[in-house]
């Protein structure tokens, strides 16, 4: 799996250059993938702090790692169980829809080698609207111009959750926009939509970037449906978004979501999963540095939160050697 990408953050521009000065020994070297997201949101760079603690090691362990940018969740989901990605970020929801072949994989047969890694970070459901949308609720979508994210994205995995508890379909826009996460604020900005429904770490790029270039408010969602949302959904959450997180937004948000989650498949050698997890957690403290949504994980909370597939057995040797398991 040998696919690049073009690192945007000094993170990942930092886990590339220890990538590229590893010396040629190709008959010790593994290479493996880790796909991610659009470069605005969390889990590129999320991708990127993983494969920076994996390449410090790798002139010891001979694992060298690449982040890939793709179109989320769902893709991630599928394109490790085509065997062309190695890992993925993926939210909790996606997940359990995958093992359990239902919404965005209602026409795939269950998952059921797909295994966890650990989680990671919340991700609350940002709904940014225009402050000339006259949106104050989510039902107030209908008739509007609404990035509701790519197929194969968990962004629109969650729109359509979202929607439907407010009674609302993507057939009531005026425009159901599939825009990338990363295309969404400017789009916002230069009036193509009135909103924008996505769930990301905290702080994104994206609600940054939209909240500080126009004027764009999130939505505070305690009136949208989410006790049905909750109740019906297990793996999402309540939330909140911390008031003055993002410019022009100094109230706190009631919100909620899914967690992050750490994937691979089955079949993915069980020495490298237990590399890819030492090389986390036996840098912890330098880990949770490297992006301000993982300054709150704890490390019994991601052996078990969130996840719904099985642990990998290279996740579990590395997990009782810690004494966790």
């Amino acid at each position: 799996m040998l696919k690049s990408s073009a690192f945007a953050t000094a993170v990942l521009a930092a886990s590339v250059g220890l990538a590229v000065s590893v010396p040629a020994q190709a008959a010790e070297q593994q290479f493996i993938t880790i796909g991610t997201g659009g470069v605005t949101g969390v889990y590129y760079p999320t991708g990127g702090a993983i494969c920076r603690l994996v390449n410090k090691g790798r002139k010891d362990h001979g694992v060298r790692c690449s982040v890939e940018s793709t179109g989320g969740s769902v893709y991630n989901t599928r394109t490790i169980r085509g065997g062309e990605l190695d890992f993925g970020v993926v939210q909790s929801d996606v997940q359990s829809a995958a093992m359990d072949a239902k919404r965005a994989f209602a026409n795939d047969e269950p998952y059921g080698d797909l295994r966890s890694v650990f989680s990671l970070h919340s991700e609350p459901l940002h709904v940014m609207v225009r402050g000339d949308s006259g949106i104050e609720s989510v039902a107030d979508m209908e008739g509007k111009r609404v990035n509701i994210g790519n197929p194969g994205s968990g962004q629109r995995v969650l729109a359509d959750v979202l929607m439907d508890a407010a009674g609302i379909t993507p057939d009531d826009l005026s425009l159901a926009a599939e825009l990338k996460s990363s295309e969404q604020a400017a789009a916002l900005c230069d009036g193509k939509i009135e909103a924008a429904i996505w769930a990301a770490g905290l702080p994104n790029g994206s609600t940054m970037e939209a909240t500080s270039t126009c004027d764009v408010k999130l939505l505070d969602l305690t009136t949208s449906g989410t006790d049905k949302v909750l109740a019906a959904n297990p793996a999402y959450a309540a939330a909140s978004i911390p008031a003055g997180l993002y410019p022009n937004n100094e109230i706190e948000i009631a919100s909620w979501g899914p967690k992050a989650t750490f994937v691979a498949d089955a079949n993915t050698s069980d020495e490298v999963v237990y590399v890819l997890v030492k090389s986390v957690f036996d840098n912890f403290s330098d880990f949770k540095k490297l992006h301000p949504a993982f300054g709150t994980l704890q490390e019994e909370g991601m052996i078990k939160d969130g996840l719904s597939a099985p642990l990998h057995p290279g996740a579990i040797k590395y997990y009782k050697e810690r004494g966790w398991l």
